[in-house]
């Protein structure tokens, strides 16, 4: 049987940016069916924070504590040095979501003041963030494969993973960092191509946009920039390089100015961290970390999302390549962030469904899957294997988007941050935790007046 195999450097056409732009409409439609918004403690101040910036024009959350003074007691809401209440965490997510949200406030669809604005605010930035990310993700498999393929690995990215159950779902800095990811991949894991400035560029904004939301991926952003050197010399490099620069630089001098310090608060918050999750660092080599981002049956990314042993399955054409090709950098920049987040104390990522700290790197694999895929045939048992790990992971992230947190698995029988053996248990699975319990009933609350409207008086 032979195989199907696109053009070692096929080149995305005028229609395939029309599909991408189709599949990110279709997307946000299918992360927002659920009709709510899945928040967390650590996603509320940047989801609040857009709202202020559309409402008062500022990203302080003084008038969010003033009307929710318990929220003052979260860590993620912390002062700063001119005693304002802002969020712990990058506020470019914030700013991204507002002006997403703007077109509905300018035409009246949206009042800043109803109810469960700052939620519609949220879930609609965070989606629509998420669903560009497939789009490039679906132009840089383009490349090496044909639409079809390149289709299927766009819904193994954006339906089989937590993209839609979680990254979608409300404003983190993942869905900002994750589009910073995807950007910098189109721009860089170009198949026997040279690298023009105005790409050079858009990886500088790609990288730039993941150090501004989310400092952790450096390791991510330094090897990239390595093989840019490598692959693509001193100049294009330098271009890259300036950016991310700038950006970074531009975040220091906020914090700075905010809290007196580059790195912000992240270290008060990285005790306070430590002491909700009952562990007494916050990095420690520990082989159950790595296992556990992998294979733990409730949080490991195998288990949630084994679609992802496709891209696995690309690393023997990544090393065929070498490293004068953007694969093995690829490979290499997702396996370096791999070990920073095992060496995480809190590698499970607190209350939340399936693994989240993972899911920064999965725009890196791309290229993996595509090069897999490429290679894949049609009818042969790696297809069969790799439709039905697409099936699980899209019927498990579904589980996630409609389900959690009706299954109160991270609190019951005891505390998940204090009982870490049950993040081991395959006898108690949140999956399956989740189907017996049944759809969440905070589903489609963002399909209500109280979503869009202030409520009448006398109401």
């Amino acid at each position: 049987m032979l195989r199907e195999q696109a053009p070692a450097a096929a080149k995305p056409g005028v229609s395939d940016v029309w599909v991408a732009a189709a599949l990110a409409l279709a997307l946000v439609l299918v992360y927002n069916s659920n009709g709510r918004e899945i928040g967390s403690i650590d996603s509320q101040p940047n989801k609040f924070a857009a709202r202020e910036l559309l409402l008062r024009r500022t990203l302080a959350l003084n008038h969010v504590i003033g009307a929710i003074p318990l929220l003052a007691d979260r860590p993620s809401f912390v002062l700063d040095r001119g005693g304002r209440f802002r969020s712990a965490y990058s506020p470019v997510s914030s700013v991204l979501a507002a002006g997403i949200a703007w077109p509905l406030v300018k035409t009246g669809l949206l009042d800043l003041r109803a109810p469960l604005a700052a939620n519609v605010i949220a879930v609609l930035g965070a989606s629509t963030l998420t669903a560009i990310s497939v789009a490039f993700a679906y132009l840089t498999a383009r490349r090496r494969v044909p639409r079809g393929r390149a289709l299927l690995i766009a819904a193994g990215l954006g339906l089989g993973t937590g993209f839609w159950y979680a990254v979608s779902q409300t404003l983190w800095v993942h869905e900002t960092a994750i589009l910073g990811i995807a950007l910098a991949v189109f721009a860089f894991a170009r198949p026997g191509a040279r690298l023009a400035d105005r790409e050079a560029l858009l990886l500088g904004a790609g990288l730039g946009l993941a150090a501004a939301a989310r400092p952790q991926l450096a390791p991510i952003i330094i090897i990239v920039l390595a093989g840019c050197v490598v692959l693509w010399g001193v100049r294009a490099a330098v271009l890259a390089g300036s950016i991310v620069a700038a950006a970074a630089l531009a975040m220091m001098l906020c914090y700075y100015r905010w809290f007196g310090s580059v790195f912000g608060p992240l270290i008060v918050i990285s005790a306070d961290n430590n002491t909700l999750h009952g562990v007494r660092s916050s990095f420690v080599f520990d082989p159950a970390g790595f296992a556990g981002l992998l294979v733990s049956p409730n949080r490991g990314l195998l288990v949630f999302s084994p679609v992802v042993l496709v891209a696995l399955a690309g690393l023997g054409a990544a090393f065929a390549e070498g490293r004068r090709a953007p694969l093995v950098w690829c490979a290499l920049a997702a396996s370096t962030q791999f070990v920073l987040y095992g060496t995480y104390a809190v590698w499970w990522a607190g209350h939340t469904y399936g693994p989240r700290y993972l899911l920064d790197v999965l725009p890196l694999l791309v290229p993996l899957a595509a090069a897999a895929l490429a290679r894949m045939r049609v009818r042969s048992l790696a297809a069969l294997a790799a439709g039905a790990a697409l099936a699980w992971s899209i019927a498990v992230s579904a589980t996630g988007a409609f389900y959690y947190p009706n299954d109160v698995w991270n609190a019951d029988p005891t505390d998940v941050d204090r009982d870490h053996a049950r993040l081991w248990s395959w006898s108690d699975m949140q999956i399956v935790r989740c189907w017996q319990r049944g759809p969440s009933p905070q589903n489609f609350s963002l399909f209500t007046r109280d979503a869009f409207r202030t409520p009448k008086a006398g109401s």
